[in-house]
């Protein structure tokens, strides 16, 4: 096991590994354990009381996160002409349809959203190898596959992101990031959290939500309450 160096041995000694706290304990605690020279990312983990194999137990969805993600997210949108404008206008970094497709065929995934209409959606089936893997295909679940380009675009710029549990039961998401104030990375969550209970599947039997866990890039992790939060 490798040695922690003296700043991990002081974010550890902050913790009360026998302590649940609540949102705003671990955001205001979270800010003082991380002591990365950029901007770290805010991650939460909450393991769900769900079985992912089941058709009828998956978790899947999208949130708005009402103080944004801290992230300049790279949109394309792949569009016909009539719509490039339109796109243009609510922010979308890349627009266009043929000539990104082609870039894609050779391997270019420089992107972090790529929103789609409907209509274009045959034209991607091919390159679902290439986007597939690393979570760029559009999907109308997610809201990338729309006839509402525009809203689509304004949404991901402002801070809408998607998740899914994973084979593990758990749900992983970035919140946010540590140069938020304690009370925007807690709103973040609870916004994330009250989602992931109101999607809460029928067939979930038992405690649904089992442990939820707050962590930056390179810190240590601080366990919530579930019930408190």
């Amino acid at each position: 096991m490798a040695k922690l160096t003296k700043k991990q041995k002081e974010a550890v000694a902050k913790i009360d590994r026998d302590k649940l706290y609540s949102l705003e304990e671990a955001s205001e605690l979270i800010k003082s354990i991380t002591n990365v020279k950029f901007d770290a990312s805010v991650d939460l983990s909450v393991r769900l009381g769900v079985d992912p194999r089941k058709a009828n137990q998956m978790v899947r969805g999208v949130v708005t996160l009402p103080h944004g993600t801290g992230k300049d997210v790279k949109v394309l949108a792949l569009v016909p002409p009539d719509k490039e404008a339109e796109a243009t206008e609510a922010g979308a970094d890349f627009v266009g349809l043929d000539e990104y497709l082609e870039k894609i065929k050779g391997g270019w995934t420089d992107v972090d959203v790529i929103i789609t209409m409907p209509s274009v959606m045959g034209k991607l089936g091919p390159l679902g190898r290439i986007l597939g893997p690393r979570g760029l295909m559009p999907n109308p679940k997610t809201g990338t596959v729309t006839m509402d380009v525009s809203k689509a675009v304004s949404e991901v710029k402002a801070g809408k992101i998607d998740f899914k549990v994973d084979k593990t039961g758990i749900v992983h998401a970035a919140i946010g990031k540590v140069s938020f104030s304690p009370d925007k990375i807690a709103g973040n969550a609870k916004e994330l959290i009250d989602t992931l209970v109101k999607m809460k599947p029928a067939a979930s039997k038992g405690v649904y939500m089992k442990s939820i866990f707050m962590s930056s890039t390179m810190s240590p992790s601080v366990q919530l309450d579930p019930k408190a939060v």
